[in-house]
């Protein structure tokens, strides 16, 4: 009775937001691309590929998707004979996995947990084992798993706040599969103390710590490729670059007009803003501009076109893809968004890994043990308001040893921290007795 109660009341979920999901495909081709396979059907090469015996590891979105891929290769160095099928459910994590995916692993949007769905994709796929990353739970898929006798577990698992919650109010419908989970890899005590009260037995649960800090890879050629974007920017060599990353509506305005004030008791300071969603440029263009500044597009700077002016009122703003990594090795300073006038936050450790100093907001919510073992290690400043986000920038101008130095154990605990993913691979290999 529990599962037809659970199958009625996703077919109904489903169905309700089936108009959502014809929105995003005529908005977005990127999302109606492949969109049959969440229903379990696949073309003749990929069910080619999918009768290679594979490990499938299912990431939900970009920020799970790296964690996946960097797992894989960890994975694979310890067993080099390994294939792989990934899943994803979002356009943008398909589009990161196509990317980055070996060519001999296979990659599919996760299917939807229909009964018939189910079905069909594990008539179809070769399964030795299946691996969640962080935490999504499916339960007539993992159902399905657990019948058949294929090993189930989780790496880098943590449960947040509201899917606490939301878990906790139906734990009839996953306790049952949460049970069969073996091993689950948790970041924290505190999340494994929560896994255990969904229903995951204790003796599966084993704290690993944070895996996104096996993800970010420093290049060697990030600095130079910083200076040599602002260099194309028109901002001068000398210039001490106060970065605004993965920025969210409310939190540019409130830097122009720290920047502009900032900028008069530093004239060597030059702002530079990279929105978490470029599609944003024309807004935050239209903010800059209000505040008296002059955005100059990267897009515009890498087509070859000059900014006209090299002076403070010029504003380097990042609307494309695949730089900002290059932009933190760069920067002087650096403020991580999403955290001061949105929840949830920004991932802090690819800057830190560069060993720069970092200023967040009041809301960490989504990386708040991390954040806590930062602020423990001394490695990061965070404000309340943006009354204190200019007090600690300026504070941090106007003490340049104090800044190197935030920033240094800032790099310090992210090469302390790594690891995690090698241990993970080996208590995985230990449990399913894989070789």
């Amino acid at each position: 009775m529990r599962w037809l109660i659970y199958n009625v009341l996703f077919a109904v979920g489903y169905l309700c937001l089936l108009p959502y999901y014809l929105v995003r495909m005529c908005r977005r081709g990127g999302y109606r691309e492949n969109f049959m396979q969440r229903l379990g059907f696949y073309d003749a090469a990929t069910r080619e590929a999918l009768r290679t015996p594979r490990i499938w590891v299912h990431a939900v979105s970009v920020g799970e998707m790296l964690v996946a891929l960097k797992f894989i290769d960890v994975f694979r160095a310890a067993l080099p004979g390994l294939r792989f099928v990934v899943s994803v459910n979002t356009s943008t994590g398909y589009a990161l996995a196509r990317r980055r995916l070996p060519a001999e692993d296979c990659l599919i949007y996760y299917p939807a947990d229909f009964p018939w769905v189910v079905r069909r994709v594990l008539a179809q796929v070769n399964v030795r084992a299946l691996v969640l990353t962080e935490g999504e739970f499916w339960p007539n898929l993992l159902r399905a798993f657990q019948a058949k006798g294929i090993p189930t577990g989780l790496i880098n698992g943590r449960v947040s706040d509201s899917s606490f919650r939301g878990y906790r109010r139906v734990r009839p419908f996953f306790a049952p599969v949460l049970a069969g989970l073996s091993p689950a890899c948790m970041q924290t005590t505190a999340d494994a103390a929560r896994m255990q009260e969904l229903g995951v037995p204790s003796t599966a649960l084993k704290i690993t710590g944070n895996a996104k800090y096996d993800v970010p890879q420093m290049r060697a050629e990030d600095a130079s490729a910083a200076r040599e974007i602002f260099a194309a920017a028109g901002l001068p060599g000398d210039a001490v670059i106060l970065l605004g990353g993965s920025t969210w509506p409310g939190e540019e305005k409130v830097l122009a007009g720290i920047y502009r004030t900032l900028q008069k008791e530093t004239p060597a300071l030059r702002l530079v803003l990279a929105p978490r969603h470029a599609e944003r440029r024309q807004e935050v263009a239209a903010i800059l501009t209000e505040a008296g500044l002059n955005p100059v597009f990267r897009s515009r700077c890498r087509a070859g076109e000059t900014s006209g002016s090299t002076g403070p009122e010029s504003v380097l703003l990042l609307d494309t893809t695949g730089e900002l990594q290059s932009l933190y090795a760069g920067a002087d300073l650096i403020f991580v968004g999403k955290s001061l006038t949105a929840q949830g936050g920004q991932n802090i450790i690819e800057p830190a890994q560069y060993g720069k100093p970092i200023v967040v907001g009041p809301h960490l919510e989504n990386f708040r043990a991390v954040a806590d073992d930062f602020l423990k290690a001394g490695a990061l400043v965070q404000v309340p308001d943006a009354v204190g986000l200019e007090e600690a920038l300026r504070a941090l101008l106007r003490e340049p040893d104090r800044a190197a130095a935030l920033g240094a154990s800032a790099g310090r605990w992210v090469s302390g921290c790594r690891g995690v993913l090698a241990e993970t691979v080996d208590l995985l290999r230990k449990h399913w007795n894989l070789s």
